[in-house]
């Protein structure tokens, strides 16, 4: 696999990638909402060719490809192999003949062409050119194919993952700003500078809708665990697990006023990107 992205494909090949494969059912249970809020807007139908960029366990492939149906072609695409290997065996387990795997770096990889459309669930945020990787998707797709994904606003306004990390105050130096336009999942947060990407990549059509929505799902303890494990506080307690003792009943408490009935329910802040290819 040809790398353009050394530094994401080494950190989705090791802690992380296996950190995400562990927590499969847990991380699609959360953001499964906002994922199908954006393939509701890109409309994928019968018989489509489609390309799911950043497929990670394949729970976006497996409902595209249910979408599509036996006469259309899902392929899903990841830079992480242990991600990859969790997909495989869930694609195989549901019998998804219309449904194929690939270790792809897409700002690079030689893709196959004719889509009818590509899509993506958080999985877009990642790339060192991002103007790049936006331009080779597009050669992957006919002419007036369509592009579609979801992608984070800024930290500040989502509560899900700022809140716990926020627990750490007075225990960990405040981590520095991220610096902008950087690879993470942040790093189209700016709707200006998304427009510009997909404008500089030859996209028509662009659409940046805000969209807002609760995510949780987890009972409280589980909600705690989670935000150990990923996120800016799992991010904190990678470098210093030291700190997870004391940090455990800090943000027990920090979330519990979002308990709704046996489960956490936080707000998280996204955009739903559409745009198309010439023609």
């Amino acid at each position: 696999m040809s790398e353009a992205n050394e530094a994401q494909v080494a950190y989705w090949n090791d802690a992380a990638g296996r950190t995400w494969a562990s927590l499969q059912d847990r991380i699609d249970r959360q953001i499964r909402p906002l994922g199908l809020a954006a393939m509701d807007r890109l409309g994928p139908a019968p018989g489509d060719a489609v390309l799911d960029i950043g497929c990670g366990c394949g729970d976006t492939s497996l409902e595209l490809a249910a979408r599509v149906g036996p006469g259309g072609r899902v392929t899903g695409l990841d830079v992480s192999a242990p991600m990859l290997e969790v997909a495989r065996g869930r694609a195989e387990a549901a019998g998804a003949q219309n449904l194929a795997f690939r270790q792809a770096d897409v700002q690079v990889a030689d893709l196959p062409g004719g889509q009818d459309a590509v899509f993506s669930r958080f999985g877009v945020m990642f790339f060192a050119d991002p103007g790049a990787a936006f331009a080779n998707l597009r050669t992957a797709l006919r002419p007036g194919g369509r592009l579609g994904f979801v992608c984070w606003r800024p930290l500040a306004e989502n509560l899900w993952m700022r809140l716990p990390a926020e627990a750490a105050a007075g225990l960990v130096p405040p981590a520095p700003p991220p610096e902008p336009g950087a690879p993470g999942p942040f790093a189209f947060a700016d709707p200006d500078r998304v427009r510009k990407i997909l404008e500089g990549a030859g996209f028509t059509g662009i659409d940046i809708t805000p969209h807002d929505e609760a995510i949780g799902g987890q009972d409280l303890d589980g909600t705690v665990e989670m935000s150990f494990r990923v996120g800016p506080l799992g991010a904190i307690l990678r470098e210093q697990p030291e700190l997870a003792p004391r940090l455990r009943e800090r943000v027990r408490e920090a979330v519990s006023p979002w308990l709704r009935g046996e489960a956490v329910y936080m707000p998280s802040a996204t955009w739903l990107v559409s745009a198309r290819s010439p023609g």
